[in-house]
């Protein structure tokens, strides 16, 4: 199998690792975060400019045609960035949602809109209860005269508090944990009976707790067919699964590079760290969780691109593959930079706290190897 990217795919992935060397600094995005919606929007509307927005849809969407493998190519090369616009949130997750749900009208308004950078959208579909049950829903929508009317909580909604508009996963008929019954809307971020309240995650993204009381939304809101929504929600969650592993494996790169370029310039009595045989054996160990993560990525990307029967079971072993190598190289590496990999003065620091967080994101490594053995 000729694993080499294709002439547009390295194309891509050097005009992503230019953006970041001349525009997107540790001090510029330590910057994006602390401001009200935690990311820049002209970099956003730079994104759409450059293709990398309308990468993962059709030409008749307003895309590009590209497939999970340039999926995987994006976001790699944004990992190693350090990236903290919402690609996955909006792109990967609700940007899919709307690809395949959305009427012509609602691709217009919406996916068109978000393709050239000029739109946020936040998918709304966790719940307290629900864990990694995307069938886990409580959030009711009910007919009314007008359209529907929804009721119920979300506990996080990524960067919602930047987007105009939510997608709200919602049962519309139906036991608690059904497949069946549950249906998707556009919700205006700014509607009566819409609440928001916001907080930082622990890689410094925002996130909200959404509370819907008695929201009207009209007919033309949802998305679909009425009771049919969960198998979108479930290949979107596939495609963001794949882009969070991606990314992972960019940050596990990046942080194996500066963990060794420290060894080899801090010294510890009178030598430098990288001559210490057994420092030496600790960063092959960390290459080779690397290479092994790698691989399994590639792996995944080609059969979801070739849609294989045995798709899901390669991103199962993917995601576990990333929650075990994330975990060594992040903590190996903290510990080689001593107690200052911590502090925010670290670059190293940061890049450890966004791969714990993609260690938990659509399921842990007990879930997904729980998954692949039923699989």
């Amino acid at each position: 199998m000729d694993f080499s990217l294709t002439e547009e795919q390295q194309l891509l992935q050097d005009s992503i690792n230019q953006f970041i060397e001349r525009e997107y600094t540790f001090d510029d995005r330590k910057k994006f975060l602390d401001s009200e919606k935690g990311f820049n929007e002209e970099n956003w509307k730079t994104f759409g400019s450059l293709g990398w927005l309308g990468m993962p849809f059709s030409e008749d969407d307003g895309g590009y045609n590209g497939g999970p493998v340039d999926v995987m190519v994006i976001m790699e090369n944004l990992g190693k960035g350090l990236i903290v616009e919402p690609y996955v949130p909006s792109i990967l997750l609700s940007g899919k949602i709307l690809a395949d749900l959305g009427s012509d009208d609602q691709k217009s308004n919406y996916l068109h809109p978000m393709i050239s950078g000029e739109k946020i959208i936040s998918f709304a579909y966790i719940e307290p209860q629900s864990r990694f049950n995307l069938s886990d829903c409580l959030t009711k929508a009910t007919v009314s005269d007008d359209g529907y009317v929804l009721d119920g909580y979300k506990a996080l909604v990524h960067n919602a508090s930047a987007s105009d508009t939510l997608i709200v996963s919602a049962r519309t008929s139906g036991n608690q944990c059904d497949e069946k019954g549950i249906s998707l809307f556009l919700v205006d971020a700014n509607a009566k009976g819409v609440s928001l309240r916001n907080y930082s995650t622990i890689d410094g993204g925002k996130a909200s707790e959404l509370t819907l009381e008695n929201v009207t939304v009209s007919k033309d809101s949802l998305l679909g067919e009425i009771d049919e929504g969960f198998s979108t929600i479930d290949n979107a969650i596939d495609l963001a699964t794949l882009g969070i592993c991606a990314e992972a494996v960019g940050i596990m790169g990046k942080m194996n590079e500066m963990t060794l370029e420290y060894t080899k310039t801090r010294e510890q009595f009178e030598q430098k760290l990288s001559q210490f045989q057994a420092l030496q054996h600790r960063m092959v160990d960390n290459f080779m969780h690397y290479e092994q993560s790698k691989s399994l990525l590639v792996m995944c990307a080609a059969k979801m691109n070739d849609n294989t029967e045995d798709k899901k079971k390669a991103l199962a072993s993917l995601k576990y593959q990333i929650g075990l190598s994330g975990k060594h190289i992040g903590e190996e590496s903290i510990q080689l930079h001593g107690g200052m990999g911590v502090t925010d003065e670290m670059h190293i620091g940061h890049y450890f706290k966004r791969l714990t967080t993609i260690r938990t994101l659509y399921g842990n490594s007990d879930y997904h190897l729980s998954n692949y053995a039923s699989l």
